[in-house]
């Protein structure tokens, strides 16, 4: 039987696979056995990494080329034009050009997108969302590349491929699509312990959410600022969202999925197109060596955050998005984000995620794109150097595959002396305003290791768990026994539960009970497992950006033939003053005969706009429709969806039948029509362990 638990102390303690009898050695493409498939060579345990690494290269070369033209991960992508506005000047922390003046603007391209599933695959799985931002700035282009979670599943760039194949469909079954409830995944998990922070955040409503509007963004790593002396200043990045966190219940997630594959891609088009401009306020943590030394933890380590409450997020911008792409494919689809494109004043640190990530993407494009001039498509094209008179990039770097541009002169190299004569001589280096790398001392030997300071995979887990609403904790628990009831062999099981004990005793008692097996032995742990203090910034729910309003929201309103023109009225009305949607909801679509003999005309079918695609359900019925739509399955599940899904509904008097027959039971949040607007402004989670039971 193969041993899973043998340490290898190279590693930071850390569990690990060896080659035995079951096992063969694992080697390069080449033949050459691999000692190390953990960690990337580095110079010193903290150190960056080396570009001489093949075993890395390889890997990740490979894996980079693997799909034609399909992006491997975040394929299922939308995105939108916009801008962004400093609010605050960091003239003297950073160089940086958009952050020198409050109130400058700098234009941006922001994509959202899914991680696991193709292109053609649902907008809402239960997936981590990408966040990546294009800053068009006057000293180029800028890619802030992160995601809607602040930390990720492995701390090495040379776990990627092997993350990203176990979630993917199953290789020898193609499925599942879009999910991580499957074997293979959770063999994974289940043997990488510095994935379990990861886990809790991924198993949280935090990977369903309700629109991307309402969705937070974070650079992920660990970054630098460098002033005008070269003064340098750790810094990580927050996206704020103004029209607060929201997100799906499970059940309301997987009917959404039926209702509309295309509902947050819908959402963000339509907030656009009626002038709910989703927006953001741009936060940064900002510290110094010190401070990162004086932490239970690594700042490089990419598993791990920095509490809001130890250290507070300081606000500096706003980003504002107000404009649809013209074309889905030349923009959205052909937008190539990197974050090795960084402008004069941002720096990268050694967390060795991040560095990694600085190759691979500039690889991928060269695969998805096809050409080392992808530079040139419009959305990738720099637009902010008024000198540029045109051509946004001054170099000689000459033809190539889908060259788009046409070079005048002889001179295709530097340095060159034909400006003398009359041609174009070229563009020459700028000493002082061009990118300067921060020259940080680094020595150590060239070793694949891991710092043992990265060896702690549980104590920011336990803290995250224990930062929840008890709502989000039944969420997350509640997530693991579905997950893991698709997992087919119990050994994997067992040893995620055994991993969950370092977690949380609670949480784990409640998958097993959910999963009806006997709770293993804790596995065993690296380093001490460390009680933190809560953050309650990580909370949506009661949390610091959870938000009752209705601004930008979509209320629905259910009416038929004979519904009371007068209480309609008065329901729209009120909606759009408190900036809400108003969505008319009926049997058929047209017009919709009123009891004062007037008609309206209904914006959507009640059979094609099921209760999960709004936020806040109001039902206006006579008492003959009444009649009628309690006969109506579709109308029936309409009202009970609703008050299953913790919203606000409001109703007629007439219309009170029809929320019998579904269930509908007195309590906060079932409201009058008078009293609805300003119970719809928010969902009733107290109401949810009367509607289902979680684990």
């Amino acid at each position: 039987m193969t041993d899973f638990t043998a340490l290898n102390a190279g590693h930071g303690g850390e569990t690990h696979q060896v080659a035995d009898d079951d096992h063969p050695v694992l080697t390069t493409n080449h033949g050459t056995p691999i000692s190390d498939n953990q960690n990337q060579l580095k110079a010193g345990a903290r150190g960056p990494v080396l570009l001489e690494d093949e075993v890395y290269r390889e890997k990740i070369n490979h894996f980079d080329h693997e799909r034609i033209p399909e992006r491997i991960v975040h394929a299922r992508g939308s995105a939108a034009h916009g801008y962004f506005e400093c609010t605050e000047s960091l003239s003297d922390i950073t160089v940086a050009d958009l952050f020198q003046k409050k109130g400058q603007r700098t234009d941006v391209f922001v994509r959202f997108s899914t991680v696991a599933g193709g292109a053609g695959s649902i907008d809402t799985p239960r997936d981590v969302r990408g966040f990546a931002v294009k800053f068009y700035t006057r000293q180029g282009n800028w890619d802030l590349v992160g995601n809607n979670i602040p930390v990720f599943f492995i701390q090495d760039a040379i776990k990627f491929p092997d993350l990203i194949h176990a979630a993917k469909m199953e290789a020898d079954r193609g499925y599942p699509q879009a999910a991580t409830a499957h074997d293979t995944f959770w063999d994974f998990i289940s043997l990488m312990p510095e994935s379990t922070h990861m886990i809790m955040w991924a198993m949280s409503d935090r990977t369903l959410p309700r629109t991307f509007a309402n969705m937070e963004g974070f650079g992920v790593h660990t970054f630098r600022f460098i002033s005008k002396e070269g003064k340098s200043t750790f810094v990580k990045f927050h996206w704020k969202p103004k029209a607060g966190l929201a997100s799906t219940i499970w059940d309301e997630t997987v009917k959404i999925a039926g209702a509309d594959p295309d509902f947050q891609r819908r959402d963000l088009f339509e907030r656009i197109e009626r002038g709910d401009y989703p927006e953001w306020e741009l936060g940064v943590q900002l510290f110094d060596e010190e401070f990162a030394n004086s932490q239970p933890y690594d700042v490089l380590d990419a598993t791990k955050i920095i509490p809001e409450e130890v250290l507070p997020v300081r606000i500096v911008g706003k980003m504002v998005l107000d404009r649809y792409p013209d074309n889905y494919f030349a923009e959205t689809e052909q937008a190539a984000f990197v974050p090795s494109h960084v402008v004069p004043g941002i720096g990268f640190s050694n967390d060795p995620l991040l560095q990694g990530r600085l190759f691979s993407y500039t690889d991928t494009q060269l695969s998805r794109l096809g050409s080392v001039n992808f530079h040139q498509l419009p959305i990738n094209s720099a637009k902010g150097r008024a000198e540029a008179a045109g051509c946004p990039f001054m170099n000689q770097q000459r033809d190539g595959h889908m060259q788009m541009a046409v070079p005048k002169g002889r001179a295709n190299y530097e340095p060159n002396s034909l400006a003398k004569v009359g041609e174009p001589g070229g563009a020459r280096e700028d000493p002082d305003g061009g990118y300067k790398t921060f020259p940080s001392e680094e020595q150590g030997q060239k070793l694949r290791i891991r710092p043992e300071s990265f060896a702690d995979h549980y104590s920011q887990a336990r803290l995250f768990f224990r930062s929840m609403d008890p709502a989000e904790q039944a969420h997350i628990a509640s997530a693991l026994v579905f997950e893991l009831s698709k997992v087919s062999l119990e050994h994997i099981r067992t040893a995620m539960m055994a991993n969950l004990r370092n977690v949380d005793e609670r949480l784990a008692s409640r998958v097993a009970d959910g999963l009806a097996m006997d709770l293993p032995d804790a596995s065993p742990t690296a380093a001490p497992v460390l009680d933190m203090e809560p953050s309650p910034a990580l909370r949506i729910i009661r949390g610091p950006l959870e938000k009752h309003t209705l601004e930008g929201r979509t209320v629905g309103i259910l009416i038929a033939d004979g519904s009371d023109a007068g209480e309609i009225a008065a329901v729209t009305d009120a909606v759009a003053k408190a900036k809400g949607h108003a969505l008319l909801i009926a049997p058929k679509v047209g017009k919709v005969p009123l009891s004062d003999g007037s008609a309206v005309v209904a914006d959507k079918q009640l059979f094609g706009q099921p209760s999960v695609t709004v936020d806040a359900c109001a039902v206006i019925l006579s008492a003959e429709a009444t009649a009628k739509l309690t006969k109506e399955g579709a109308a029936v599940q309409w009202v009970m969806d609703a008050f299953g899904h913790l919203k606000a509904i409001g109703y007629n008097a007439d219309a009170k039948p029809l929320l019998d027959k579904a269930g509908v039971e007195p309590g906060d949040g079932v409201t009058d029509l008078a009293g609805f607007v300003e119970a719809a402004k928010k969902r009733y989670w107290d109401r949810e362990p009367t509607v289902r039971t979680l684990a």
